[in-house]
């Protein structure tokens, strides 16, 4: 690879890392292995650049080459979790690719929303989506330290998602009807 389009690549992918992570993030529960399929769908990018279609979006190419390390990984654990199945890691590409073409001109102004939005949201709602996508906890976990039932944190993470996705919508950085998603 020429050096110009090291620094191409450099400057793109930096661009595209946070989406990248969040998208892996969406699928695996681990932080480590986040860590390791993020840092292989880099090294496999950095590889095959030079096939990359330029008149493609880089963030579905990136998010491709995760896909697939990510399917490698569940494969070779011998399990894959529901939110893992093919059908689902194409509709979350399809809500990335989304959010790719969306007002704001950055990932981190979609971040800053989804920020701006989480702190309107009601303490014991913040606090049930801290615990499970911060932290990292299940269900039950949460139930237990906060002292409620699971059933009770499902539903408080059901109406936070949907308060958040509201909120998202105002903004103009989610879709406003089913049909905005799907091609």
């Amino acid at each position: 690879m020429k050096r110009r389009d090291k620094n191409i690549f450099a400057a793109l992918v930096h661009e595209h890392a946070d989406m990248l992570l969040a998208y892996i993030r969406a699928t695996i529960r681990d932080p480590a292995t986040v860590d390791d399929i993020f840092q292989e769908t880099m090294l496999v990018a950095w590889r095959r650049f030079n096939d990359y279609d330029q008149t493609r979006p880089l963030a579905q190419w990136l998010r491709g080459i995760a896909r697939h390390l990510i399917l490698s990984h569940y494969s070779r654990l011998k399990k894959r979790p529901i939110y893992c199945h093919d059908t689902v890691l194409a509709v979350l590409d399809e809500r990335f690719a989304h959010i790719d073409h969306r007002t704001g001109d950055a990932w981190k102004d979609k971040v800053a929303a989804l920020d701006a939005c989480l702190e309107h949201l009601p303490p014991v709602l913040r606090q049930c989506i801290d615990l499970f996508y911060r932290d990292h906890h299940k269900t039950a976990d949460i139930a237990d330290v906060i002292s409620v039932t699971r059933e009770a944190v499902k539903k408080r993470l059901q109406r936070a998602r949907a308060l958040l996705a509201d909120c998202l919508r105002r903004k103009g950085l989610f879709p406003t009807a089913p049909s905005e998603v799907t091609p």
